[in-house]
C-alpha cells in the first residue's frame, strides 16, 4: 500500500519552510509521496488568483521526485475549496485499497479545525498529521482533535508566504526564502507589490 501525504495550502507564495517541513515528514514516516495541492479559492482565506499559486507551487516543488503538485483544487473556480471535498476527489482518483492518506497539517489549522468543513470526516478519510508551528500549542486546540491526530515536530523556521509578500510590498529582498525561480516568477508578474 503507497503511504501518500497530502499537504495543502495557500502557498501564496510556496517558500523553504514548506519544502523542508513537507520533507521532514516524508522521512519521518516514510511516505512514498508528499502531494502538495494549492487552494483553488480559499475557504478560510484571501489570496492572489490560483493559477499564479499553482504555477509558484510547480516551481518550488516540481522538481523533487518525492514531491507532486496536484491542480485537483482548480477544477471548479466558482466553488470554495474545502479540504473534505478534495480527499474525496483523491479518494476517486487512487484506488482505496492501494492508498492510505496522510492530511499534513500546521498546528494553527488544527486551532481553526472546528470552522473547517466536516471536519470529523478527514480522519474518516486520512490519518491527520499535524506539524508544530512557533506560536502555537497544543492547549489551544480543541481536544477532541488533538486526540485523534499525530504530531511531528518539524524544524522551526520563521518563514511564512505573509512575511514575504511583506517584503516585496516594502522593496526588499527574497532571497534564500523562496527558490530561485519562484522569485523570479514573482517579480515578472509584478506579484504582491
Amino acid at each position: 500500500m503507497k503511504k501518500l501525504g497530502v499537504f495543502g495550502g495557500a502557498f501564496n507564495p510556496p517558500h523553504i519552510a514548506h519544502s523542508i517541513a513537507a520533507n521532514f515528514v516524508k522521512q519521518e514516516l516514510s511516505l512514498d509521496k508528499i502531494l502538495f495541492v494549492p487552494t483553488g479559492r480559499p475557504a478560510l482565506k484571501e489570496s492572489i488568483e490560483p493559477e499564479h499559486r499553482l504555477a509558484m507551487s510547480k516551481l518550488a516543488f516540481g522538481n523533487d521526485k518525492n514531491f507532486e503538485v496536484s491542480d485537483i483544487e482548480m477544477h471548479d473556480r466558482e466553488m470554495k475549496s474545502y479540504t473534505i471535498n478534495t480527499l474525496n476527489n483523491l479518494i476517486s482518483l487512487y484506488k482505496v485499497e492501494e492508498i492510505k492518506i496522510f492530511l499534513i497539517i500546521g498546528m494553527d489549522n488544527l486551532i481553526d479545525f472546528p470552522k473547517w468543513k466536516e471536519p470529523e470526516k478527514l480522519f474518516e478519510l486520512s490519518e491527520v498529521i499535524v506539524m508544530n508551528r512557533p506560536d502555537y500549542s497544543i492547549e489551544k486546540t480543541r481536544l477532541k482533535f488533538a486526540e485523534k491526530a499525530k504530531f511531528v515536530n518539524v524544524p522551526f523556521l520563521e518563514i511564512s508566504s505573509s512575511m514575504i509578500r511583506t517584503l516585496i510590498k516594502n522593496g526588499k529582498s527574497i532571497k534564500y526564502l523562496v527558490c530561485n525561480e519562484v522569485d523570479l516568477y514573482i517579480k515578472e508578474n509584478n506579484l504582491y507589490l
